[in-house]
């Protein structure tokens, strides 16, 4: 019985040791290119999902993320799912992480990777210049529904969303 006692306490400071890993942000931004980014949104189909494009220098983008955090886990049983793509450069990599532990973004966390920016913004929507906050909201089919570049009402986002279910 004594041993018993002794390995509880052990055994629960060794689960407290792990926990915050397991809560934490991942590691690392997985990076996305074009083809990448074709297949990220092909295998969200069967989702509305909102692909916000960001940075951590963009007050604008980190204005929003909140809002968009907080509007994921209000429409996410319905179906709506989230994902970010950081556009900073790799030496902003922790700084990245960090806003999106932070701001409890669930998921995977991408960073654009491109060999040619120009093609790749170009790739994702013609009239995008690469302006940030930029977001892109794509029906069940995989198929884009709408572009918000710059600053977006919140309310406007939800909008747009709900169209889609």
């Amino acid at each position: 019985m004594r041993r018993v006692l002794l390995a509880y306490p052990v055994a629960l400071c060794l689960f407290a040791l792990s926990f915050p890993m397991h809560l934490g942000a991942q590691a690392k931004l997985t990076p996305i290119d074009e083809p990448g980014y074709t297949k990220l949104v092909a295998a969200h189909r069967g989702k509305v999902v909102l692909v916000d494009f960001w940075a951590t220098w963009c007050e604008p983008c980190r204005a929003e993320m909140p809002q968009l955090v907080k509007l994921e886990q209000k429409l996410r049983a319905r179906g709506f799912e989230l994902v970010t793509i950081s556009a900073d450069e790799p030496e902003q990599e922790a700084a990245a992480l960090k806003l999106l532990k932070t701001n409890g973004v669930a998921g995977p966390a991408y960073v654009k990777k491109a060999a040619d920016d120009d093609k790749f913004i170009g790739a994702i929507d013609a009239k995008w210049g690469g302006a940030l906050p930029a977001l892109f909201l794509y029906d069940r089919s995989g198929k884009k529904a709408r572009s918000f570049i710059g600053e977006t009402p919140i309310k406007d986002l939800e909008a747009a969303i709900e169209k889609l279910f």
